[in-house]
Parts: structure tokens; C-alpha cells; sequence
């Protein structure tokens, strides 16, 4: 099990993670502030000087759960994280990586009050061998309260447990966090579990129209990026009834008749991932009142939006949308076409 402790800069995530392991028993503390720490030895000072964040890099939040993942299968018991997560796609991102080890998590959120956050941030201690230091990275602090409160605005307190830490010493606070905890009254995050792959699979994808012949994308909350309905095609199962499953999963949308084939693409492996073949089928175009049956965003999605080509551009990874033009061009012309790599071959 994982407890997450987050929070805004300033708000004792750190010092109050320390005590909570005195009170959790069997528990670890990992920071993953010495990941970022790391890569400042691993990658060159220009792929550094591209983010203003270490978590803006995908190997630092996919060296996250693998070194959450491996501290849990050497050590065991309980691991507590204090990190702040004011980002819902990262969360999403490294809840559901850790999700689909079978490793749930808990999620508090330590809310102090604004003006107590800024005179913590103000006593702030400094290492004292970094140039311009104190300044930096007090004003770091500063310019992320504001981000913090349109996170917990929209997202944060309907995802994390809230533990108002406004007038209470660090080891309070993980008393009241370990109580929590303890009788359940911090459930497990509901994120969908999906296994890691060990080897190439085959997945299925419907794209479905509205009125305006846009396409459906959707955003899932276990993995980044925007996606078709749809999902890896379990054992024994036709891949075009996978899509019709997958859709009335994800969407609520039942399809009656078997979807027809329109592209074959072939994702070859780019490690860690396996690729496999990936297979689009068209689900046919939605009245505005099945449009208007579509589940809102819940366990499986963030969201989801009907797009035009064009804007399918600007939210598919480029793969993707190779494959999704591929599949729009078959729909145009009455036939399947074969893909490698999103590149029509034959």
C-alpha cells in the first residue's frame, strides 16, 4: 500500500511523512524529490533546461512508480510519499502506473489555511551552498499556492482525503492521517487497474460520429494522452466485440451490430512498451440523443469531447493520429487499409 501525502509547497508534507512512518507500522518513506535529484546526473543540461519542473519529464514520473514499485516488492509493509500532485494527468498518470501493479494507493491532501502556507514558506530554511537560494526557492513556492488552488478548486479535494493541518504540529497531523488510514476512512484511490503488458498485444479501438461527422476522443484517467474508445484485446476474444465491450464500458454506449474494420496498424515496440497491432473499427455516427446518453467522465475518463480532424491533430499523439487519418480515409473510400507505424504500406 502506498500513502500519498500531498499538498502545496510549504504545507509539512515532508516533516509530517516522517512521523507518520513512527506510526504506521511497517512503513518506509521514499521522496521522490531525489529522482529529480538523480537526473540531474542522468540527462544532459539541455533536455534540463526544456521544463521548468522535474515532473514535466515523463522518466521522472515513470521512475516514480518503478521505484515505488520495487522499494514495495523488496521491503514490503507500507510506503509514504510526500509529493505535490497539482497536476490531474500526472496524477492520473502515477496512480494508474502504480494501479496496474496491483498496488493501491491512498491519497491525502494536507490543507492548511493560504496565510499559514505563506508564513511557513517564509520561515522556509535554505541550503545555504545554493546561489540566490533563499529567494529562489521561496519564490518557487509562492508562484505554485496559486496552482495549487485552482487544482484544489476543480480536482484535489474530491480526489484526496483533506486533513486541515491549518493549527496542527507535523506529528498531529499524521496521527489524524494514521487514524484515517487505519479505519478506512482513506479508501483506496478508484483508478482503473490495467495491467502492464509482458509482451505485444492486440487492441481494439470504434471510432464513433457525431451529426457533424466529428470523431470521439476520450481522455482515460489511467493513462497520458488522449485516446478512441476502446482497450487491449483479452484472451480469446474477437477483437471487434472487445471494442463494442470496451465502448459500453468506458461511454455507456451499447453497439448492436458488430462494427466494420477499418485500419490494421502495426505499433512496433519502443521500450518500455511492447506495441502489438492496433485495430480501428467504425462504430457509425451518434444521434444527438445517444450523444447525449454518453456517461460523464468517471473511473475510466477525465473526460471526453467529439473532434474534427484538425483537432484530433492537436490531442493525438502522432502515431495516432497517423492512425486515426488512416481510418478516415478507409471510412471515406469503403476499405480497410493496413498500417505500419500509421503509414499505409501496400
Amino acid at each position: 500500500m502506498i500513502v500519498w501525502v500531498n499538498g502545496a509547497f510549504g504545507a509539512g508534507k515532508t516533516t509530517t511523512a516522517r512521523e507518520l512512518i513512527e506510526l504506521i507500522p511497517n512503513s518506509t518513506l521514499f521522496d521522490p524529490e531525489v529522482i529529480g535529484g538523480a537526473l540531474d546526473r542522468l540527462l544532459p543540461p539541455k533536455r534540463l533546461a526544456e521544463v521548468g519542473d522535474f515532473q514535466d519529464l515523463p522518466i521522472w514520473r515513470r521512475l516514480v512508480i518503478d521505484t515505488a514499485a520495487a522499494m514495495l516488492a523488496e521491503l514490503g509493509g507500507t510506503l509514504v510519499i510526500p509529493m505535490t500532485l497539482l497536476r490531474q494527468e500526472y496524477r492520473d498518470e502515477i496512480f494508474g502506473g502504480l494501479a496496474a501493479r496491483r498496488i493501491p494507493v491512498r491519497h491525502v491532501l494536507l490543507a492548511p489555511a493560504e496565510t499559514i502556507l505563506r508564513e511557513r514558506i517564509a520561515r522556509r530554511e535554505v541550503p545555504a551552498d545554493l546561489p540566490d537560494g533563499e529567494v529562489r526557492v521561496r519564490q518557487w513556492a509562492y508562484d505554485h499556492i496559486e496552482p495549487y488552488k485552482a487544482a484544489l478548486a476543480s480536482w484535489l479535494t474530491a480526489d484526496a482525503y483533506p486533513v486541515d493541518s491549518t493549527a496542527l504540529t507535523p506529528y498531529a497531523t499524521a496521527l489524524r492521517i494514521a487514524e484515517a488510514v487505519g479505519s478506512g476512512a482513506v479508501p483506496a484511490c478508484d483508478i482503473v487497474q490495467t495491467p502492464e503488458p509482458t509482451a505485444e498485444t492486440v487492441a481494439a479501438g470504434v471510432l464513433l460520429f457525431d451529426e457533424h461527422d466529428r470523431v470521439l476522443l476520450v481522455d482515460p484517467t489511467y493513462k497520458a494522452g488522449w485516446e478512441f474508445p476502446g482497450g487491449v484485446v483479452e484472451r480469446g476474444e474477437a477483437p471487434a466485440r472487445a471494442g463494442m465491450r470496451e465502448v459500453a464500458e468506458e461511454t455507456g454506449i451499447r453497439l448492436h451490430e458488430v462494427p466494420a474494420l477499418l485500419v490494421v496498424d502495426w505499433e512496433p515496440p519502443a521500450p518500455p512498451g511492447f506495441g502489438g497491432l492496433r485495430l480501428l473499427f467504425d462504430g457509425g455516427r451518434l444521434d444527438a440523443a445517444e450523444a447525449g446518453r454518453l456517461l460523464l467522465p468517471g473511473p475510466e475518463l477525465r473526460g471526453w469531447r467529439f473532434v474534427s480532424e484538425t483537432e484530433a491533430a492537436e490531442l493525438l499523439p502522432p502515431v495516432r493520429y497517423e492512425r486515426l487519418r488512416g481510418a478516415l480515409r478507409a471510412r471515406e473510400r469503403g476499405k480497410a487499409m493496413y498500417l505500419e507505424a500509421g503509414v499505409p504500406v501496400g
